[in-house]
């Protein structure tokens, strides 16, 4: 049986081994890291997996990122990703664990929209995500269109046009 755990109770070295042993060294270099650049994950839909011996065996991130528009209106995206399982334990099911966990706390949360980068075709006959309403989106790094999906989970709208980056409040004094 699967039982997922907030990624908060995994320490950071943990986390970044089984990342690196899922998408290798050069992880760092990839669009993804620098939408999100300076956020912390969202720890309210952030998760881990512990196999049966209790070792880190995957890790879903999920990060406070906005799309930053032409007219500078922030609207605000979670990120959701990497959706990391170690490699002896990929294609058990554990990765759709974590994604059923994140849509349905966001939807019960009523977040703003999640986005990503990553398979349609995967992400959209599980979840609905889509890139349907993506294509005025860019992002600071190459990726590929059809990649950058986006899910409504609290019954709002996408955001048009602007450019990705990461989600920074401005505090009035």
């Amino acid at each position: 049986m699967t039982h997922i755990l907030p990624l908060d109770s995994q320490s950071d070295s943990a986390i970044d081994a089984l990342l690196d042993a899922a998408f290798g060294m050069d992880r760092r270099g990839r669009t993804a890291y620098t939408i999100r650049a300076g956020m912390h994950w969202v720890p309210e839909l952030s998760y881990a997996v512990l196999d049966d011996d209790g070792v880190l065996a995957g890790t879903l991130q999920s990060w406070p990122v906005a799309l930053h528009g032409p007219d500078g209106a922030t609207s605000p995206l979670v990120m959701v990703g990497p959706v990391a399982v170690r490699p002896d334990h990929q294609s058990s099911g554990l990765g759709r664990a974590m994604m059923d966990a994140v849509v349905r706390d966001a939807r019960a949360q009523a977040t703003p929209p999640l986005m990503m980068i990553g398979d349609p075709e995967y992400y959209g006959r599980f979840w609905g995500f889509s890139a349907a309403g993506t294509g005025g989106w860019d992002a600071p790094g190459p990726f590929e269109a059809r990649r950058l999906l986006a899910l409504i989970v609290d019954g709002g709208a996408l955001p048009d046009v602007g450019m990705l980056g990461p989600r920074v409040s401005r505090r009035v004094a």
